[in-house]
């Protein structure tokens, strides 16, 4: 009997495919990783062959490590690293490297766009400012620099699209990961008529989009040779990678607020309706759930930043100095670390940002540094939340994700820093387990998302605020000033 659903993520290192079960259980999972190259300053391209090639590697293996033949695999729901451009000529071949989310070469074509929809304009369509990485710039930059290039296109599509359209032949997207591309309507959830037009971007290269839960395509004979799976096995149409986490960790009710701690750190709300924040500081997409929107703060070094002092002045494990921050008072006697190791996104959209640790004395040894690092994560975090209540989401809980979740002393101090009560839950898969229940509600496991994630997802974990959340609130109020204060960037950000 089919009734397994198969998750594939197509991340930026590597290709996950993930096996559950009905009841939401993980029966496999199987990663193949593949390079990133960077040929030139502010550059970032990968093959999307070696998706492709990884995508099938890692369904083979997670079929052999759950020992299940394909026919007991009854549907496919895909995500990935959202913005990415890969361009297709007539017979299918890609064109060019795909550049992706993290590429910066495209600040001109930002300026271009702003000039040519006006900048209010496109917030108000697509729910954010361009930025480099998003995939209009990106399409302008190939027309002014490589217009052979740019002639022999005639199809544009996302990472995660282009390994459907290996794995069955069709041309396809969804409105979550459509979102990202700064030239969709969020709204009316469809193509903006109106951007495409006024940035001469060919109409016929832009796939159909359809809704995240909905049965789009289905396993090609092509497809299925070279990944095992069977011929005829339905794909639905997937998400972006941050929809699709959202739904794997249960973020999917109107008001619902999640926070995920990788090398980045996003801040997720759910929303009933498209929310644009004027300012362009959080950014607006359709959620992979009918009938929901999300808004979504970045920060661009959050557990990147504890791995930079751990490997550079720490020098032991998390876990080592996590247990020694524990023993430092709540604001570190007036230390600060800005966390901008990497520039920022939200709240200042600010390339040129830099990290600092601010009010050093000779009492602060390196507990004091690391509880720092960990603080001043959880500010930048903090600033995100803001600007969601900013808009009128009521937040009253968050649900914690990703690496930063497993340390329970960073989990109260979260808890503090926010002075909301955080959940964690059952769910550590992320974006995969979140392609898979889109793919069970496509089948007819679940007859939504929403219930979907009520099956499966559990949490496991509350943590409330506790005597630090008031200590905290008058620290924060000191970090806020770093920023303007030291003026390493443009001065983009808090009003």
């Amino acid at each position: 009997m089919a009734d397994l659903l198969l998750g594939i993520d197509v991340g930026t290192g590597g290709c996950k495919a993930l096996l559950i079960d009905p009841q939401g259980d993980v029966l496999a999972h199987a990663t193949t990783e593949y390079p990133l190259a960077t040929p030139k300053p502010l550059w970032s391209e990968q093959d999307p062959e070696r998706w492709w090639q990884a995508t099938a590697a890692s369904i083979s293996q997670v079929l052999a490590a759950a020992n299940v033949r394909p026919d007991r695999v009854a549907g496919v729901g895909l995500t990935g690293q959202m913005h990415g451009l890969v361009l297709l000529d007539d017979t299918g071949a890609v064109l060019r490297p795909a550049i992706l989310w993290n590429d910066q070469r495209c600040a001109a074509e930002c300026d271009e766009i702003h000039k040519r929809i006006g900048r209010d304009t496109l917030i108000a369509r697509t729910g954010k400012p361009a930025l480099a990485g998003f995939t209009a710039p990106k399409i302008l930059w190939v027309r002014t620099h490589e217009p052979a290039v740019f002639s022999a296109a005639t199809t544009m599509l996302l990472p995660k699209d282009f390994v459907r359209y290996r794995l069955s032949g069709r041309k396809l997207s969804d409105v979550a990961d459509a979102s990202g591309t700064s030239l969709f309507d969020v709204g009316a959830r469809r193509w903006s008529d109106e951007i495409i037009d006024a940035l001469e971007v060919p109409r016929a290269w832009l796939p159909e989009v359809t809704e995240s839960p909905v049965i789009s395509s289905a396993v090609s004979a092509d497809g299925a040779a070279a990944s095992g799976l069977l011929q005829g096995t339905p794909i639905v149409g997937g998400a972006g990678d941050q929809a699709a986490e959202a739904v794997g960790c249960g973020v999917v009710d109107d008001g619902a607020v999640s926070v995920t701690i990788g090398t980045s750190g996003v801040v997720f709300a759910a929303t009933r309706r498209m929310t644009p924040d004027p300012a362009g500081l959080l950014h607006a997409y359709c959620h992979a759930a009918p009938g929901l929107w999300h808004v979504m703060g970045v920060m661009l070094s959050a557990g990147g930043s504890l791995r930079w002092y751990r490997d550079t002045i720490g020098g032991v494990s998390y876990d080592t100095l996590t247990a020694a921050a524990a023993t430092v008072p709540a604001g570190c006697e007036g230390l600060l670390f800005l966390p901008y190791l990497t520039g920022e996104r939200t709240p200042h959209a600010d390339p040129l940002a830099r990290g600092a640790f601010v009010g050093l004395t000779l009492r602060h040894d390196k507990p004091y540094l690391t509880r720092a690092v960990l603080e001043g994560v959880a500010f930048g975090l903090k600033d995100s939340l803001e600007l969601v209540r900013e808009l009128g989401v009521h937040v009253s809980r968050v649900r914690l994700s990703g690496g930063g979740a497993r340390s329970a002393m960073w989990r109260q101090l979260m808890a503090d820093v926010f002075d909301l009560d955080v959940v964690t839950v059952n769910v550590t898969q992320g974006a995969a387990f979140g392609a898979a229940l889109l793919a069970g509600v496509g089948i007819g496991t679940w007859p939504d998302v929403v219930e979907a994630t009520r099956a499966v997802v559990r949490e496991t974990d509350s943590v409330s605020p506790g005597a630090d959340a008031a200590v905290y609130q008058d620290v924060y109020l000191r970090y806020r000033k770093l920023y303007p204060a030291l003026a390493f960037g443009n001065g983009v950000g808090y009003g």
